[in-house]
């Protein structure tokens, strides 16, 4: 059988994401199920290049997962003969490095947002187009096992027409005084690229745009609702981004909408994000893994009584959506599209364009809770 060794230059590999989710449970998963296999029956190992400004952290993990190669010089990285460069560095610095990946002529696979604003995706955009490189933007969530299952039931026509989509999203973080916090500090801090828009709308963007229609206009209410929290060295510090966002999508066809976003709320459902979808035939609910649903014809015929306690055990009446697969790791099944994609075998539709549409989404929710008003959104063109 014939192999092709892709090298893969890893920058942000000592940061929780580009460690756990794309280089132990993507690129060395993949490496270690030897590799993907192309339609003529090649199969394409990935070798990776870890890149970082810990030289000391670099090289405890290739030592650990059998690394050969390591650098803090991402110029000389770039200089090497590996076809693929990956982001997964702190937003702030991701632009430039991405500019330089495509001027050495490697094709370009990232973590969201691509860049900190529109014209920076946008930039990007135009000079991979230029330099004829291939681009990618991480769309993990729709590789989630729950948001598959419900893709299955908007493309059956399961639902009729889809008439709205409720979001919940989030948790409580702990400020870090009393407890350590669960998410990286730099998340809260504004001038480090933090914040619960810049971070979730792109996500809520191609969530929506590839289930069940583009975004047309977005009306939100941004807020930081804990101002002071402790860092990873138990020092307090103000909290500079916001940490919710409340918002209201109108999607094309008429769909509306709305998704709770926030670090500031204690979880009372089954996962830590929930889509309920509303249609004229039938109604379901999404989470990371389960999807369950209800259809026309077993929908009950509630009758408002205020006085009495409910007796339809309503959450006994929907059924759960059949796997009918095996699903693997979202993040890795994402890398191996994209390493078929650079290989011509087969498409990713989400390039940097796609990114592009997330940040504008993000920059819409912000302006419309500073100014107060709906925001429509028109094309994204490069």
């Amino acid at each position: 059988m014939a192999e092709r060794r892709l090298g893969v230059v890893m920058n942000g590999v000592t940061g929780r994401m580009g460690y756990r989710q794309h280089l132990v449970r993507s690129v060395l998963a993949i490496r270690e199920q030897g590799g993907v296999e192309l339609s003529d029956g090649t199969r394409v190992l990935p070798e990776p290049v870890l890149v970082g400004r810990n030289a000391e952290k670099l090289e405890d993990i290739a030592k650990q997962h059998g690394v050969e190669r390591w650098s803090t010089d991402l110029e000389t990285a770039l200089s090497g003969t590996e076809e693929i460069y990956f982001d997964a560095q702190l937003t702030s610095v991701r632009e430039s490095a991405i500019r330089a990946a495509i001027a050495a002529g490697k094709h370009v696979y990232t973590e969201k947002p691509v860049a900190e604003d529109v014209d920076g995706a946008l930039r990007l955009s135009r000079l991979a187009a230029d330099a004829g490189v291939k681009t990618g933007v991480v769309h993990d969530k729709l590789y989630l096992p729950g948001l598959l299952k419900l893709r299955r039931l908007v493309e059956s026509g399961f639902f009729g027409q889809i008439l709205s989509v409720r979001g919940e999203f989030g948790y409580w973080v702990f400020e870090g005084d009393t407890q350590p916090a669960q998410r990286p500090s730099w998340n809260y801090r504004a001038e480090d690229g933090g914040g619960m828009t810049s971070d979730m709308f792109p996500h809520w963007n191609y969530v929506l745009e590839n289930l069940f229609g583009r975004v047309e206009a977005v009306t939100a209410k941004i807020v930081t609702h804990i101002p002071q929290r402790w860092d990873e060295r138990g020092e307090s510090y103000d909290a500079t981004a916001d940490d919710a966002a409340y918002g209201i999508f109108e999607l094309a066809g008429g769909i509306v909408a709305q998704i709770n976003s926030s670090w500031a709320t204690r979880v009372h459902r089954d996962e830590l994000v929930e889509f309920h979808v509303d249609g004229t035939h039938g109604s379901a609910v999404a989470g990371l893994h389960k999807c369950v649903a209800q259809q026309r014809m077993q929908t009950p015929k509630p009758v408002w009584n205020p006085d009495l306690l409910e007796p339809t055990p309503f959450r006994q009446q929907w059924y759960d959506v059949p796997d009918n697969q095996e699903f693997d790791n979202g993040f890795k099944a994402q890398w191996e599209q994209f390493l078929r994609f650079v290989c011509d075998d087969g498409e990713h539709p989400y390039d940097f364009a796609a990114g592009a549409r997330g940040v504008r989404l993000a920059e819409a929710g912000l302006a419309s809770s500073r100014e107060g008003r709906r925001i429509e959104l028109g094309e994204v063109t490069s």
